[in-house]
């Protein structure tokens, strides 16, 4: 199959993103293979961001705005929630490949037409993503651009899912503290789906990853409880968050981790995944610790 056979629908959850939505749909419309349909789902914005989809919408008859009900705080299930509301007005489009694209995300024209020939590539690849970066002035640091990047996670910044995967998967399941993505692209792999990050594009994160209410600091600590939440391995959270130390914030960015999964460790916080799905993860994760380390040994006795 050639990706011109291949078509995608989009959902995207926004709330008050003014500042970056723009961008956002800028970059999908001028894309070289641009969705059959956009649904852009406005969760109780407060700011300008219905305005610039409502002007957008006008321009595009393949992009839609879908409004929530206004609240007043931000929950980690609230994505997957609108993303659902957003999905369900997908019914009777037909599409091959639907996507979660958050509102602050730009990327290259052809981005999607990349992703699509790996899906046409790959019968089974089941979710399929790029690498995001923070900062746009160094393109060459991304997210998984280290020794310990899991290269079969697809981030949530944009995820597409073969539709067969994502009914398989269940869909995004609201929990509410959150890694619905998370558990999305980990149950497709239980499932015996492909999953997968390509490095050769990437997309750019306008907003710090985690900032929305918290200081870098502290998501680092929210990252080390939700470590916990869905079930890592003690081991495994140990040795990340020693590398973590070598990131900036130097040393202090991975106590943070740590303390984090301890916090959740002292307080038995209920986990998000049932037990086979945790038993996947920890197993899944032993094993990319056990070629790490064999790695390292390789090369600790290469001769220089």
């Amino acid at each position: 199959m050639t990706p011109s056979g291949l078509s995608f629908a989009l959902v995207t959850p926004a709330r008050n993103e003014e500042a970056f939505i723009e961008g956002t749909i800028r970059s999908v419309v001028a894309q070289t293979r641009r969705p059959v349909r956009w649904v852009i789902v406005s969760d109780g914005s407060t700011d300008g961001t219905d305005e610039i989809v409502k002007r957008h919408a006008g321009r595009h008859d393949w992009i839609e705005l879908l409004r929530m009900p206004e609240r007043r705080d931000r929950q980690f299930a609230a994505k997957a929630n609108c993303f659902n509301a957003g999905y369900a007005r997908l019914q009777g489009v037909a599409y091959d490949i639907v996507g979660n694209l958050d509102a602050d995300i730009t990327f290259e024209p052809d981005y999607f037409e990349f992703l699509l020939s790996k899906f046409a590539a790959q019968p089974q690849l089941g979710v399929a993503g790029t690498p995001f970066i923070e900062n746009k002035d160094d393109p060459g640091e991304h997210s998984y651009g280290h020794g310990f990047a899991n290269l079969q996670h697809v981030s949530g910044a944009c995820q597409l899912f073969r539709q067969e995967c994502f009914l398989a998967v269940g869909g995004y399941v609201p929990v509410k503290g959150g890694a619905i993505d998370w558990i999305a692209v980990t149950t497709a792999r239980m499932k015996g789906w492909q999953t997968r990050t390509f490095t050769e594009k990437v997309c750019f994160h306008h907003r710090q990853l985690g900032t929305g209410t918290h200081s870098p600091l502290l998501v680092r600590f929210h990252y080390g409880t939700k470590a916990y939440y869905v079930g890592g391995h003690p081991l495994w959270e140990l040795v990340r968050g020693i590398f973590q130390m070598r990131e900036k914030p130097m040393v202090i960015g991975g106590l943070y981790f740590l303390a984090g999964y301890s916090w959740a460790f002292l307080r038995r916080m209920p986990r998000a995944v049932n037990p086979e799905l945790m038993a996947f993860h920890r197993k899944e994760q032993m094993s990319r610790l056990k070629r790490i380390f064999r790695g390292s040994r390789r090369a600790a006795s290469t001769p220089c």
